[in-house]
């Protein structure tokens, strides 16, 4: 019966103990928390971050397709329709810088890409390796692809081991993108 006495004596000591420390964890933390969150608060919130950088991008889209020699209402036209202003003029740039292809040109093609960096890979990689004057249909066929640098990958790799005119290439390797993204129709059956 002692030992039972000894336990039951025990028992509200340690949940004392157990209060007077959970009690002491609140106070020290209590104001820990609440000056970390004066301070959090008074950090920029990512809306006003991404609102002064989206701000930027419109310009330095602008300033990038003046320099690759785009005109004035086409670049504003350009950059304010465009979802990643950056991206665009990066694309247009960049096709502008690696290929014969008119930046104006470009612009058009850029503007409809869902990925236009991936349209100026696309873009690059073939007409280099192409080396003929293809270049408004090297624009058609990676603006047509869904996945621009899997099409150029295609049509470079296919040109360096088989014998394709490029015109070859674009089409056979646009016709299996097409099919594997079940874009195909398929003939009716009698």
């Amino acid at each position: 019966m002692e030992t039972q006495k000894v336990s039951k004596a025990r028992k509200p000591q340690g949940r004392y103990i157990s209060g007077m420390l959970k009690t002491q964890t609140i106070r020290w933390a209590t104001p820990v928390l609440a000056v970390a969150g004066l301070w959090t608060s008074s950090l920029p919130s990512t809306a006003l971050t991404l609102f002064s950088d989206d701000h930027d991008s419109y310009r330095v889209c602008a300033a990038q397709l003046l320099k690759a020699g785009v005109a004035q209402p086409a670049a504003a036209q350009g950059c304010a329709t465009a979802i990643r202003p950056r991206d665009l003029s990066a694309c247009v740039a960049t096709i502008k810088q690696r290929t014969k292809i008119d930046p104006t040109d470009a612009l058009a093609y850029c503007t409809r890409a869902r990925r236009p960096k991936e349209l100026a890979s696309c873009v690059v990689d073939v007409s280099l390796n192409t080396k003929e004057e293809i270049n408004p249909a090297v624009l058609n066929y990676c603006g047509r692809s869904l996945q621009p640098v899997t099409f150029g990958d295609c049509v470079v790799g296919l040109r360096k081991e088989i014998s394709l005119t490029p015109m070859q290439a674009l089409d056979t390797c646009i016709d299996a993108s097409e099919t594997a993204n079940g874009l195909t129709v398929s003939p009716t059956l009698p």
